[in-house]
């Protein structure tokens, strides 16, 4: 389960059911930002605790194989799972992605929403071997608004996750959830270095206006760094705030 603020959410509305939890993988502390909050409401013993970026370990699959699971669930969660770990759910693997699939599968969705125009939302779907290729369950589009910041849509993106996995689990739980195959979709995919190729700023190359705004404004995102130009041996960031007028005053 990814160390954020969603990944709360869920876990205090799991256990709000009475749901049976048998263990939980959390980030390693240096990614955790809510990690102590949901380890909290996890209410697990220590030992049922594991470290996600030691899954492909043999002592931690054959522990986490031990417990037995039924179905899995990962929450914004930060590591690409193996077939063979996978396999060890017989209900599978249920993800919960920021974007509106098949659109930026991958990493930053709130980013290339913006960047490149594409839909932006929630989704929950089955994990297959793929990289945010599985079955569809459901999905919530969120509009990019022109004042909104990578910051602004992240934060409208976690609301409207932990809304549709109150509305779906439910159903997933009761083996009522609709399936659709992303199979045939094209879509878009984006890891996590290809940030990189938009966040520095040619001050010799021509961007059309709206190009420049919102890689900016999809890059602003305190305390992270987002966009800069370079200015002879050191870097200068830009962030932006976008306002209507109404919110200007007088």
């Amino acid at each position: 389960m990814g160390n954020n603020w969603v990944g709360w959410q869920i876990m205090r509305y799991l256990t709000e059911r009475d749901e049976h939890i048998v263990g939980l993988v959390v980030h390693p502390k240096h990614k955790q930002r809510y990690g102590e909050n949901i380890v909290e409401s996890a209410r697990l013993n220590s030992a049922l605790i594991f470290d996600g970026a030691k899954l492909r370990e043999r002592d931690i699959f054959q522990a986490i194989k031990t417990l037995e699971p039924d179905i899995g669930l990962s929450i914004f969660f930060g590591y690409v799972l193996p077939k063979e770990f996978i396999d060890l759910f017989p209900l599978g693997i249920v993800n919960l992605h920021p974007s509106y699939l098949p659109y930026n599968r991958g990493t930053y969705p709130n980013v290339w929403s913006i960047v490149e125009g594409t839909p932006s939302g929630i989704t929950l779907h089955y994990i297959d071997k793929g990289i945010d290729t599985g079955d569809i369950i459901a999905q919530k589009e969120v509009p990019v608004e022109w004042t909104d910041t990578g910051e602004t849509l992240y934060r409208k993106l976690e609301r409207a996750s932990v809304e549709l996995f109150r509305e779906q689990w439910p159903l997933i739980r009761e083996g009522k959830e609709q399936r659709t195959s992303q199979s045939g979709m094209e879509g878009t995919y984006h890891p996590t270095q290809d940030v990189q190729g938009i966040d520095e700023i040619d001050l010799d190359q021509r961007y059309t206006a709206r190009d420049l705004i919102n890689i900016i404004r999809a890059r602003t995102f305190p305390p992270y760094k987002g966009a800069y130009f370079g200015d002879v041996n050191k870097k200068i960031y830009m962030r932006i705030q976008l306002l209507e007028e109404d919110e200007l005053g007088e």
